[in-house]
């Protein structure tokens, strides 16, 4: 079975993290950019802030786990 090659462009977002993050200074080129993947099941993720460069993958449902649990920490807080 011969497979088909697929060409697109992916779909992404770009935010400076200064004025945003208190850990960026206002000089600084720190930034979160976050890309979709092909298949829309996903997001490529890249943070560089404070020197440091971090890239991660994660699905649609770690995604929304995720945000469950930050939105749990955030009520115990407000306990």
């Amino acid at each position: 079975m011969k497979k088909e090659i697929e060409f697109n462009t992916r779909k992404a977002a770009f935010i400076e993290l200064n004025g945003i993050c208190s850990m960026s200074g206002v000089d600084s080129h720190d930034f979160i950019e976050v890309t979709e993947w092909s298949n829309g099941e996903g997001w490529d993720i890249c943070i560089n802030a404070v020197g440091n460069t971090q890239t991660f993958s994660i699905t649609w449902g770690q995604f929304q786990a995720m945000k469950k649990l930050i939105k749990k920490l955030d009520q115990s807080y407000e306990s």
